[in-house]
């Protein structure tokens, strides 16, 4: 890359889409000004010149007309589909352009929650057990011991979650997928209610690259919607959530045993660069994986993975910075020297 690098952004903006009618639930996952603006004043901050790209439209038009980039920087979730979060990466590596985060195989698998369990199942890593259910009549087929939770197979953001996903009658579960499976049109994931307490852990890297940023535990207040750390709760988090990071000092062996299990999650997924795991004990204390999210939000000061990073003393530049270097690491990019006198 040149002493200047150009990184492009790409992103799925609420404002573009909220004249489409969608609900708001539909769009939470897509970004606010605010995200993009961080993002890019992080990037010039580091050196880079940065050219604002926008939602996967305008990527195909700019892409048509000739325009390249040294590296993109994307943070769209797309709209359409099981496979959305792969579209832009799927798009850019066919040009042959460098991209942030999980390729688009990571990014289909792993939005698609059923099939990530079973090849989490695959490598040992516990999860709990689970039944996808396609239609109304695959209710009955489900098995499993209640109390369950369902949710939507393939949603972020807690959408799909709340006080009606926890499930403890038969009646009930039929209800709830039934709800589901006409709001989101999609499959839903129903699985064994874990009771215990609720982590998520930030990531970087990249295979052998691999470690955690830290471990956060999620304690739902009184006035939050219990059970379930779901759509409502995620996005009024100042009053319904307290974050609180792990010290490994005062758990040692919690801490070790979540640590352990988010590397070895994330490198049979090959998540690459940046990302979110969520953990959640049973009652006894054992850790199972919940989901994977490679492509986690970056809005300054609001989103996990940026307020996890704030609390285990790495600032957002600094944020922006680790994904951007491990990114270049993947493609033998040279980075701007601004970025070296950053870290």
């Amino acid at each position: 890359m040149s002493a200047q690098t150009t990184v492009g952004l790409t992103y799925d903006l609420k404002d573009d889409y909220r004249d489409s009618g969608l609900d708001p639930e539909i769009i939470a996952e897509f970004d606010s000004p605010e995200t993009v603006d961080g993002i890019e004043s992080a990037l010039r901050y580091l050196g880079c010149r940065v050219v604002r790209i926008g939602h996967i439209q305008n990527l195909v038009q700019r892409l048509a007309a000739g325009e390249r980039w040294d590296l993109v920087f994307n943070i769209c979730e797309g709209l359409h589909g099981i496979a959305r979060e792969a579209q832009v990466p799927a798009l850019l590596e066919a040009y042959g352009i460098p991209c942030t985060f999980s390729d688009a195989a990571g990014m289909a698998l792993m939005l698609d929650k059923g099939l990530t369990k079973l090849v989490l199942q695959n490598h040992g890593i516990p999860t709990a057990p689970f039944a996808v259910v396609r239609t109304t009549e695959d209710v009955a087929a489900v098995k499993l011991p209640f109390p369950l939770f369902a949710k939507p197979l393939a949603e972020g953001t807690g959408k799909g979650i709340n006080a009606f996903s926890y499930i403890d009658t038969p009646d009930h579960l039929e209800r709830a997928c039934d709800h589901l499976l006409q709001k989101f049109q999609q499959p839903v994931l129903v699985e064994t209610y874990l009771g215990g307490r609720e982590f998520t852990v930030g990531m970087l890297g990249t295979g052998n690259r691999t470690r955690i940023i830290g471990i956060m535990e999620i304690a739902i207040h009184e006035n939050g919607c219990a059970n379930h750390y779901g759509y409502n709760n995620k996005t009024a988090w100042f009053d319904h959530i307290q974050y609180k990071l792990v010290q490994r000092h005062e758990e040692t062996s919690l801490y070790k045993a979540i640590e352990n299990m988010a590397i070895k999650t994330w490198q049979a997924l090959d998540c690459r660069d940046a990302g979110r795991l969520d953990i959640r004990c049973d009652c006894a204390g054992n850790p199972f994986i919940l989901e994977i999210n490679p492509l986690a939000g970056l809005c300054p000061g609001f989103s996990d993975l940026v307020v996890l990073a704030g609390k285990a003393g790495m600032p957002y530049n600094a944020l922006i910075r680790n994904i951007v270097a491990e990114t270049a690491h993947r493609y033998n990019l040279k980075l701007p020297d601004q970025c070296y006198e950053a870290a």
